[in-house]
């Protein structure tokens, strides 16, 4: 209910700032251009009347639901820590929760604790692509149903990987941890890019005449900005990809993300965006202040690769357990936490190499894709020019062995 009331005081505050930067210059701008009607009094476009009456209607909704919510909050008792039993597992200790039942392959598809925050975003960013995509085709713009099955795939992925058993079993196993964490930054990205939602919404928003920014407007001036440009970068791209990994094991930000939800939040958010930031970089058809040759992108993954290889291996062979106080005090005794961690390497290792394979094959059909492309135009241009270039090349060549033999 905080959350709630506090959306809906930032919408109030937005249409007030709508009110005095768009409304009122539009009022008196109708106002100089038509002057004064019989009464005396200015004259309003029928447009921009009508634009500020439903913004005072919804400014008046939005109030209502306000005093709603307060009264609401109002009458609710202020919540009160679990008191937990004398008896309480300690993994009801540590996590909130019971002990789930040992983990199996049919366990990880069938326990599900949903995220109501992640499920929210899954939800509205699928009705979002949805109505874009209709959109789109209503206006009679080719857009190809892959890339609708691709993003909605993707969000089905994300769901299951914050709700399923990836999220039930990353609280108590360092393999389900790291089972959720590729998952996130491997897998879940690259059905997004392929989405192209950039390219989508460009495609179903329309651009505003009078000046003022739309939501197409801010989009395409945060993909030009300084800050897009900086973090779609190749080299940070790759380093902020690999690096992370490092710091986020080897520092207390892996305790906060266990201990906290907040931590957690954060870390899935992380997770998601650069990975979705390095599979944009190698295959994302979408727009990018700058896009680096095909073989730079080839070389990248192979390094990212190789990284991930070093770092599963030196896992592999860690005897010191990562978050000891956490995951070695669980209590589930299925099998040595030590175990868990280097089994939770070997996933590591699979679940970033098989994913990086996939890219590498995307990014080199795209190449070709490209170089075909390329090879097409300048056979036209050839055909336009007959072959102009071509002849002006030779005859260089000619002229200089002409000046050979003269001398």
């Amino acid at each position: 209910m905080l959350v709630a009331k506090t959306v809906l005081t930032l919408a109030l505050a937005l249409i007030g700032w709508a009110h005095r930067s768009w409304i009122i210059p539009r009022l008196a701008g109708d106002s100089r251009g038509a002057g004064a009607g019989g009464s005396g009094q200015p004259v309003t476009s029928y447009g921009t009347s009508r634009l500020l009456w439903q913004l005072i209607l919804v400014e008046v909704a939005l109030m209502a639901a306000v005093v709603a919510v307060s009264a609401v909050l109002g009458r609710t008792s202020p919540p009160v820590p679990e008191e937990l039993p004398d008896d309480a597992s300690a993994a009801r200790t540590l996590t909130g929760y019971d002990l789930p039942p040992e983990p199996g392959l049919a366990e990880y598809f069938t326990l599900w604790r949903i995220d109501w925050l992640w499920t929210a975003v899954v939800l509205l960013l699928a009705v979002w692509y949805v109505r874009a995509f209709l959109r789109v085709r209503r206006r009679g713009i080719a857009w190809p149903v892959m890339r609708t099955v691709s993003w909605l795939t993707g969000l089905g992925v994300l769901l299951w990987v914050t709700s399923g058993g990836p999220a039930v079993y990353g609280m108590v196993l360092f393999s389900g941890h790291m089972i959720q964490h590729m998952t996130l930054t491997m897998v879940v990205p690259i059905f997004l890019v392929l989405g192209s939602p950039v390219t989508l919404a460009m495609r179903a928003l329309t651009s505003r005449t009078d000046g003022s920014r739309g939501p197409r407007e801010w989009i395409l001036w945060l993909v030009h900005s300084r800050w897009s440009r900086f973090v779609t970068h190749p080299i940070v791209a790759c380093v902020n990809f690999a690096y992370s990994i490092i710091v986020f094991y080897y520092t207390p930000i892996f305790g906060f993300a266990l201990e906290y939800h907040l931590g957690h939040v954060l870390m899935v958010a992380h997770f998601l965006i650069t990975g979705y930031i390095f599979a944009l970089v190698l295959i994302g058809r979408d727009p990018l202040p700058q896009r680096p040759p095909h073989f730079v992108r080839v070389i990248i993954l192979l390094a990212t690769m190789v990284f991930h290889a070093f770092f599963a291996i030196a896992l592999m062979q860690a005897e010191q357990l990562i978050e000891a106080s956490w995951f070695g005090n669980m209590g589930h005794g299925w099998f040595p936490a030590i175990q868990d961690q280097h089994n939770g390497a070997e996933l590591m290792w699979g679940l970033g190499e098989i994913p990086a394979v996939v890219l590498g094959v995307i990014a080199c059909i795209q190449w070709a894709k490209d170089d075909t492309r390329e090879m097409k135009r300048v056979d036209r241009e050839a055909d336009r020019t007959g072959d102009a270039d071509l002849e002006a090349y030779n005859r260089v060549f000619e002229e200089m062995a002409e000046h050979d033999a003269r001398r």
